[in-house]
């Protein structure tokens, strides 16, 4: 079957962040640094070659892209400075687009301008939302910070309406719009690398006996451990172990993390060290990226600005509200609040779902399918007739 190419599909990437595709010249040291790549995933040097042979469809269909953690050896490796690792990166960006249905994650991608006016617009609504919730459906009592008559009620009763009706249950709303956008972007993700692959039959039992490798890549980053750089995946892993901590906090915790003025260390400490380590690990990697040391943080698309800047102003001030509440400074703290919602919200609406923090989701969603192909390959090679056998029968 004859294979079309995109014969613009290096300048396409160079959109999504690729750096000097043209340079390379497939000498291998990309792939013979990388410590991921195997007999069945050869990268990044077989992606630099289908980018330049236009094989659009047939890099739609890698999760190569996402099995690679960019560390950036094997940039510093490139004879040519055909900046393999950033071009590695893009395809994410890329794939992301394509695994999104809305057109949303292509459109942030291909313009700051147009990410960062969604993320105002979507700011605005919510605090305007939550200002009006508040002063309307709870009487404008911003001097109460939780309990009865507070001003934004964790999921107390909220003036004469039923109980779970204050932010809470706004939480599990925004929980399920992120939830029905992720799962069917993730959905299209299994069509376009394993359910039209022909070239594989994966068993559905198979999917079944490799599914703990789901939540064991998404906890542990244990696949970026082996690389050689260590710093990398453990600023990664606090980084991620955080955001999930304050997920789940806010998710199931979020009338004791409201509550006060006095300090529940059961789970206040957790949100503690979760703050520490969002505001630690970010600040990290923008120090990285503005002094341009290391090789992954060399070439900065502004989608990571806005992911890393929108995680900032979250975590500081959630911290501040919590510091606010905590120093009786109720009317302060309700201000404080709203301010971090208009953070929050276009962070789960906007960033999870359609920019980086869908890699979230992506990369162990990746990992699980490339274990569940590679056995069912390994499978196959071995119940396959010898070529000597075959000739006796």
């Amino acid at each position: 079957m004859a294979i079309r190419a995109n014969l613009k599909l290096i300048e396409e990437l160079e959109r999504y962040g690729a750096q000097d595709v043209s340079n390379c010249y497939h000498c291998g040291n990309c792939s013979a640094t990388c410590p991921f790549s195997s007999d069945h995933s050869i990268f990044p040097r077989r992606e630099m070659r289908m980018l330049q042979m236009g094989l659009e469809t047939k890099l739609e269909s890698s999760l190569d892209p996402w099995l690679c953690y960019y560390c950036g050896e094997c940039s510093d490796d490139c004879p040519r400075d055909a900046e393999p690792g950033e071009t590695m990166m893009s395809l994410r960006r890329w794939l992301t687009a394509r695994y999104d249905w809305t057109g949303i994650s292509k459109l942030f991608y291909l313009s700051w301008k147009a990410e960062l006016l969604a993320i105002i617009i979507v700011a605005l609504l919510a605090g305007a939302g939550f200002l009006a919730a508040g002063f309307l459906l709870g009487g404008g009592d911003i001097s109460v910070y939780n309990g009865e008559n507070a001003f934004l009620p964790a999921g107390e009763s909220w003036y004469g309406l039923p109980t779970g009706t204050g932010v809470h249950l706004f939480d599990w709303i925004l929980a399920g719009v992120l939830v029905f956008f992720l799962s069917t972007n993730c959905m299209r993700m299994w069509w376009k690398t394993m359910g039209r692959d022909k070239s594989v039959k994966v068993p559905p039992h198979l999917y079944i006996a490799k599914i703990f490798s789901l939540p064991w890549n998404f906890m542990s980053q244990a696949r970026y451990a082996k690389c050689d750089r260590k710093r990398p995946w453990a600023i990664h892993l606090v980084l991620m172990l955080s955001y999930v901590t304050m997920l789940v906090l806010i998710m199931f915790f979020l009338e004791r993390m409201a509550a006060g003025p006095g300090v529940d260390w059961k789970v206040h400490v957790f949100g503690l060290l979760a703050t520490v380590g969002l505001l630690a690990t970010t600040i990290f990697a923008m120090r990285g990226r503005v002094k341009k040391t290391e090789s992954q943080y060399k070439h900065s698309h502004e989608s990571d600005w806005m992911f890393l800047i929108l995680l900032v102003v979250v975590a500081s001030t959630g911290f501040l509200q919590f510091a606010l509440h905590r120093s009786g400074l109720d009317v302060a703290a309700n201000i404080a609040y709203v301010v971090h919602m208009m953070a929050v919200v276009p962070m789960l609406l906007l960033e999870v779902p359609f920019s980086k923090w869908s890699h979230l989701a992506y990369r162990p969603l990746a990992m699980y399918f490339n274990e569940v192909r590679e056995e069912a390959a390994t499978a196959a090679e071995k119940s396959a007739v010898p070529l000597g056998a075959a000739q006796a029968a």
